[in-house]
C-alpha cells in the first residue's frame, strides 16, 4: 500500500469553522499533505462506530479536508458540534 491508501487515525472534535460558520464535520489534520491535493478526495470514514463508505472529502480552504457528518450520522453516534469523535479516514483507490 502506497501513503494514499493508508488509514490515519487521530481523535477530533466535532465542528469545522468555515467562513464564520460552524459546520457538522471533523477535520482531518495534514491531509492535503497526505492525500496529495487540495481538491476534494474520496475516503472511506469510521467514526466512533459509525462507518461512512466513499464519501467525500472536502477542502476547509484552509489547506485541510474535512468529512461531513449529516443528521443520520450525528444521531447514529449520539453526538454534535463539540463533541469528541475517534476517527479513523482511508483513501479509495
Amino acid at each position: 500500500m502506497g501513503p494514499d491508501t493508508e488509514a490515519i487515525e487521530f481523535d477530533a472534535t466535532i465542528g469545522v469553522d468555515v467562513k464564520g460558520e460552524m459546520w457538522n464535520c471533523v477535520e482531518i489534520p495534514d491531509s492535503a499533505v497526505r492525500f496529495g491535493t487540495g481538491r476534494s478526495v474520496r475516503v472511506d470514514a469510521r467514526i466512533d462506530e459509525v462507518s461512512l463508505e466513499n464519501v467525500s472529502a472536502m477542502p476547509t480552504g484552509t489547506g485541510g479536508h474535512m468529512v461531513s457528518l449529516n443528521a443520520k450520522v450525528r444521531k447514529a453516534l449520539g453526538k454534535g458540534i463539540g463533541d469528541d469523535v475517534h476517527v479513523r479516514i482511508t483513501r479509495r483507490a
